[in-house]
């Protein structure tokens, strides 16, 4: 299995505000868009037989991504259609492609056909009018191939603005070796998992359930999991923002035990002294997306035939119920002079050929038929000693839970969450508090912006 690009976990703050400060100076917010008045652009009109023509015309297109199987999903493609060249660029991971892409976007020229876009910022372009809609083009058809929640990711405003690539169901990656060391069972409630904790540390000062340094993405997908719904976006400039939701105060509860005392490792993700960790045992688990596999792999290899998968822990240890963490879409960008072999391309590398592509090589995919075929759920890595772990993530990506929001501003309210919630980290506060402060913060940002902002 090969690793696979991690997308949501990859933040950099630095990139993330001068972005956040690009799309407030060049007006990628709700009261300045010019496009139609449902905020995102209409595609060209046409259908499969129209995208099926302009594919057999002499055209070029330009896709910007950085998934490391995009440069054989354009081979393939290229192989299909010869008569279409792709130009593949990797502007960038994440934030600094978004930055580069809005740059472009601003200058009027250079944007490309097609671009990589996470799912939670797709809002923050979607309703700028700087993607176009695919439903004019037929891709809305496509909606029963995906799972709910999927299709919730990349529909802004009710309207189809991009296809997915990649999803992040959360499933609890957990090391047995170092489980039967201590006599742990594997948590089917977030209560056990505490538990687990305090019984691991009690046992080894040294050793950890986990470790959370303060992850923008990681809350927001831990407050989905427990059926949190903080943020509700309706049209394109009105957005709820409750202080007080549910699911949010279910994580924070469960992760405030865990982090007032003492029990989280405070080595940053992603990083050699978390790899090592991982490679050691110093860290036992890890709720994360259903790409950790080749990261694991790749980065802690001594730990080989260590490490199994499990569903995620629920709250009352019932009904399975899991999130997205991480995932991305590809967009048809407004203005692209080949909008039917942009979305031609789309559906090919989406929701064809190149899902399988993707697939094989590392990357959990979004389409329901890859997704549940034998040759996907039977795989059984040596490094999980030989667990068919896809029919656990596979499982993991039918419960995700439907109904989830992102902000339309999520990249600049991800960009200040260290001065709240990062800092309660440190100091060893009241998670919960600070999360307050944070959404508060956000809304504030998303008043001056434009947006209509109800906090509750």
């Amino acid at each position: 299995m090969t690793a696979t690009t991690r997308t949501a976990r990859a933040w950099r703050r630095g990139a993330a505000v001068v972005f956040a400060g690009t799309i407030a100076a060049a007006g990628l917010t709700a009261c300045s868009s010019s496009s139609s008045g449902s905020g995102t652009t209409s595609g060209s009109s046409g259908s499969a037989s129209d995208i099926a023509a302009a594919l057999q015309k002499t055209s070029t297109i330009t896709v910007w991504g950085w998934a490391p199987q995009d440069k054989d999903i354009v081979a393939a493609f290229e192989k299909k259609y010869p008569k279409v060249t792709v130009k593949l660029v990797n502007a960038g991971t994440g934030s600094t492609e978004y930055t580069k892409l809005q740059n472009a976007i601003k200058a009027g020229s250079g944007v490309p056909d097609v671009a990589q876009i996470e799912y939670y910022a797709l809002p923050q372009f979607a309703l700028a009018g700087s993607v176009q809609s695919l439903d004019g083009l037929g891709l809305d058809s496509l909606k029963s191939d995906y799972s709910a929640a999927v299709w919730d990711s990349v529909t802004v405003n009710g309207q189809l603005d991009a296809l997915p690539q990649d999803t992040g169901p959360m499933a609890l990656f957990y090391n047995k070796k170092i489980f039967d060391k201590y006599g742990l069972t594997v948590p089917t409630t977030w209560d056990q998992y505490v538990a687990d904790a305090k019984k691991l540390h009690a046992a080894n000062p040294n050793e950890y359930i986990t470790a959370d340094t303060g992850d923008p993405g990681f809350v927001t997908s831990m407050a989905w999991q427990a059926g949190g719904t903080p943020f509700k976006v309706s049209g394109t400039t009105n957005v709820t923002i409750d202080t007080a939701d549910a699911g949010m105060a279910k994580f924070t509860k469960e992760w405030d035990q865990l982090e007032e005392n003492g029990l989280l490792s405070n080595i940053s993700g992603w990083t050699s002294q978390w790899f090592t960790a991982l490679a050691n045992g110093t860290i036992a688990t890890l709720p994360t997306g259903a790409w950790m596999p080749g990261n694991l792999e790749d980065n802690a290899a001594a730990a080989s035939g260590d490490w199994r998968v499990a569903p995620m822990p629920t709250y009352d240890g019932g009904t399975a119920a899991s999130a997205e963490s991480g995932g991305s879409s590809y967009a048809v960008m407004k203005g692209s002079s080949n909008s039917l072999v942009a979305a031609g391309f789309d559906e090919f590398m989406n929701a064809q050929d190149g899902e399988t592509i993707f697939a094989n090589e590392g990357g959990f995919p979004s389409l329901n038929s890859v997704l549940s075929s034998s040759s996907f759920l039977n795989q059984a890595p040596a490094y999980f000693g030989g667990q068919k772990i896809n029919q656990v993530l596979s499982a993991a990506a039918s419960s995700v839970l439907p109904g989830w929001s992102y902000l339309p501003f999520q990249v600049y309210a991800n960009s200040i969450f260290p001065d709240s919630v990062g800092k309660a980290y440190e100091a060893k506060t009241d998670i919960g508090a600070a999360v307050t402060t944070w959404l508060k913060a956000s809304a504030t940002y998303g008043q001056q912006q434009g947006f209509t902002v109800t906090v509750k």
